[in-house]
């Protein structure tokens, strides 16, 4: 078994918040993420994939269309949008970083298994000192 990792980014705003609640109760769980003008995240995407290596190619996986996938599907869906309002894969999901990441997992998933491949961790980056990591379930 070999793992193997590829990394992207993505800038995006969001507002962390629960609509039954007023602005300062979102202020005092979410903090300056409850902002009600939104506040943005230079995300930092690390997708790990797992599997064995194809003697023909000597790869697990070709990393060009493991590039293609994650910016085809997450990328180009979330990078200067706002999580709340723009993103499809997190339509009505609070977004908070570990339900970032959930949902990439949801999205990645498939298209990995299709090139014979295992999606082993997504890690994603909020700040350079937060960050969430996702096994899957």
């Amino acid at each position: 078994m070999i793992y193997i990792t590829r990394q992207e980014h993505f800038n995006a705003a969001h507002r962390l918040f629960q609509k039954e609640l007023t602005d300062e109760e979102n202020l005092e769980i979410f903090g300056k993420c409850s902002n009600p003008n939104w506040h943005g995240h230079n995300y930092s995407l690390f997708v790990t994939i797992k599997g064995e290596v194809n003697p023909k190619t000597g790869f697990l996986i070709n990393l060009k269309f493991l590039s293609k996938i994650i910016n085809e599907l997450i990328i180009e869906e979330a990078d200067h949008k706002n999580l709340n309002l723009e993103v499809d894969f997190m339509n009505g999901i609070l977004p908070s970083a570990e339900n970032i990441a959930m949902q990439i997992w949801k999205v990645l998933e498939g298209p990995i298994k299709l090139q014979g491949a295992e999606l082993h961790c997504i890690k994603l980056y909020e700040t350079e000192r937060n960050y969430v990591e996702y096994f899957g379930t």
